[in-house]
């Protein structure tokens, strides 16, 4: 209802909105998008408008954020039995030339950003899917662009409809779009235009050359061509690349540390994609996919053990740091020597150019004698030597010594000597 509501008031905003709220529900939508594109006054110009915000360029702030190609295939795909003439069928599009116009514009647009963006390899696959379904929908295919529509073919042919796209795009010089049957069935197609199945079979093979053997099972299938490519030896051979760019990626001095990590990932993901085609196309009896399991389970195990840790043996400093008893330190080979916590204090050179003080005469002020109970002082001088005023002249005078602090390093030397300079 409220699709239906968007479309009847024209409100192409709102409706691209809504859309690409519900990918999860990308199913039910196809079913229900067509329907509501029925109401729109102008469901060619309608679909346009909606998707414009991220094509034939993506104008949003944030180019960053999710792809959004799903949802403008889905709106064009949708869009095809809306603008069908339901009398003469596809031949004939209803589209205004304005319309039809304005498409155009859009597709040489897009044609003009490839550049931009890097070619033809550097584009993403739902853009050139996105550019594929624009051309089909609005019936503005060009001959002279056959090429270009057959690499980008190739190279996003992993997508299951890109084999029904090609046939679409009509890629060969005798194949207009509207041969194809009504169904999407390709099988009547091939055995009508012989020329056409040359055509997909040069595609299958450059397929393989490139080392896209996965893709080219994908496309043998939907185009019926699997008698003419036997899938197992594909797949075979898939996996026999991908150990080979295993053992590259090990012997890669530029991966060193992390190199059986990254080639353990590639072995797993070619194996994951084979074992879900031998599903997908029941292929057990010819290629039973046991084997690959029991290697994908020893490599996922393989790769949790390197994640534990390495067990390091307990020391008495470790124990300590986990919150267990702490040994004291050792206190040297006099049995009742004592361990200061305070750093030691600097030593002092005499300096030979300066007398002796006179006794009784200090230049400092003289600490207390004796502590008592307390700790001594964290600087063991009442004043440093630099602090000290300049002396007039020398003194004569004998050391100062300060007795021993109260209950502290009883039987040893004076921690005090006279005053010295640096």
């Amino acid at each position: 209802m409220i699709l239906k509501n968007y479309c009847l008031k024209m409100e192409a905003r709102e409706f691209w909105k809504f859309v690409t709220t519900k990918k999860k529900e990308i199913d039910e939508m196809r079913n229900v998008l067509p329907v509501a594109l029925t109401e729109c006054v102008d469901p060619a110009k309608f679909a346009m408008e909606a998707i414009s915000e991220v094509f034939p360029v993506d104008k949003r702030k944030d180019k960053s954020s999710n792809d959004l190609g799903w949802a403008c295939v889905l709106v064009l795909e949708s869009l095809i039995p809306v603008v069908v003439d339901p009398v003469i069928g596809k031949s004939r599009l209803l589209v205004t030339p304005t319309v039809k116009a304005k498409a155009k514009e859009i597709a040489e647009t897009w044609k003009a950003s490839l550049e931009e963006r890097g070619g033809i390899e550097n584009v993403k696959t739902p853009d050139v899917h996105t550019f594929l379904q624009h051309l089909v929908t609005f019936g503005i295919v060009k001959k002279e662009d056959v090429n270009l529509y057959r690499k980008l073919v190739v190279g996003s042919a992993w997508r299951k409809q890109m084999p029904k796209l090609a046939v679409s795009l009509g890629l060969g010089d005798k194949m207009p779009v509207e041969e194809e049957d009504d169904t999407g069935y390709l099988f009547v197609l091939l055995a009508a235009c012989p020329w056409l199945e040359f055509w997909l079979v040069k595609m299958i093979e450059e397929l393989i050359s490139r080392g896209q053997q996965l893709d080219a099972v994908h496309f043998t299938y939907e185009v019926g061509l699997v008698g003419r490519f036997p899938p197992v030896p594909l797949l075979k051979a898939f996996l026999k690349d991908a150990k080979k760019a295993a053992a590259s990626i090990l012997e890669d001095p530029n991966n060193a540390g992390r190199a059986g990590h990254l080639a353990a990932r590639k072995e797993q993901s070619a194996l994951r994609a084979v074992i879900k085609c031998i599903e997908e196309y029941k292929l057990g009896a010819e290629f039973p996919p046991e084997n690959l399991k029991k290697r994908l389970e020893q490599l996922e195990k393989a790769k949790i053990e390197k994640k534990k840790p390495a067990a390091v043996p307990a020391t008495k400093r470790t124990r300590a740091s986990n919150g267990g008893p702490m040994p004291p330190a050792k206190a040297g080979r006099l049995t009742n020597a004592y361990v200061s916590s305070f750093p030691a204090p600097p030593t002092f050179v005499r300096s030979p150019s300066h007398t002796q003080y006179p006794a009784g005469v200090s230049p400092y002020a003289s600490p207390p004698a004796v502590y008592g109970n307390r700790s001594p002082p964290t600087n063991p001088y009442a004043y440093s030597p630099e602090a000290a005023p300049p002396l007039a002249g020398s003194y004569p005078g004998a050391p100062m010594n300060y007795p021993a602090y109260g209950g502290y390093g009883a039987g040893l030397a004076p921690a005090y000597q006279q005053a010295y300079y640096r």
